[in-house]
C-alpha cells in the first residue's frame, strides 16, 4: 500500500551518471535526513527527506509504504522496479515525507530501504534523527 507523501519529484533533467561507476553498488541505498518539527497548530511531526537514484529505464515514481514503528525505530521502504541489470543512467529522485504518531518524538532512527517490488534486490540505511 501506497503511503501520501507531500513531494515525489524526479530532480534531474538530464541523465545522471556516476563520476566512478565501478565503484558505486547498484541499487544505491536511499539518502534519508530527518528532523522533528511542529506545524503551527499541529502535532509533534518527523519530517524525512530522501534521495533515491533509480534506474533512468523505469519512468514510473517510486512509491512509499506505510511507515512502521518499533521501539525508537522507524521503518522506511521507498518501493520500485530494478531492472536487475547496471544501469546506464539514473533518475535522482527526491522524497519528502511528514510521520506523526502518539509516539513520534521517541523514534531515535530510520531505517529506510530502496525496495525493489519484484523483490530480487533491495538496499538499506540507517538514519540517526538528532
Amino acid at each position: 500500500m501506497a503511503y501520501t507523501v507531500l513531494q515525489n519529484s524526479r530532480i534531474n533533467t538530464g541523465a545522471f551518471i556516476f563520476s566512478h561507476p565501478e565503484t558505486v553498488i547498484y541499487p544505491v541505498s536511499p539518502l534519508v535526513s530527518a528532523k522533528f518539527y511542529t506545524p503551527e497548530g499541529g502535532a509533534l511531526t518527523l519530517k524525512i527527506r530522501a534521495t533515491l537514484y533509480i534506474n533512468s529505464e523505469d519512468p514510473a515514481n517510486p512509491t512509499v509504504e506505510e511507515p512502521t514503528e518499533e521501539n525508537n525505530t522507524l521503518t522506511l521502504f521507498f518501493d520500485y522496479n530494478f531492472s536487475e541489470e547496471t544501469p546506464e543512467s539514473c533518475d535522482v529522485w527526491y522524497v519528502e515525507v511528514d510521520y506523526t504518531s502518539d509516539t513520534v518524538g521517541e523514534i531515535t532512527e530510520i531505517i529506510s530501504y530502496l525496495k525493489d517490488i519484484d523483490p530480487e534486490t533491495s538496499r538499506g540505511t540507517k538514519t540517526n534523527v538528532p
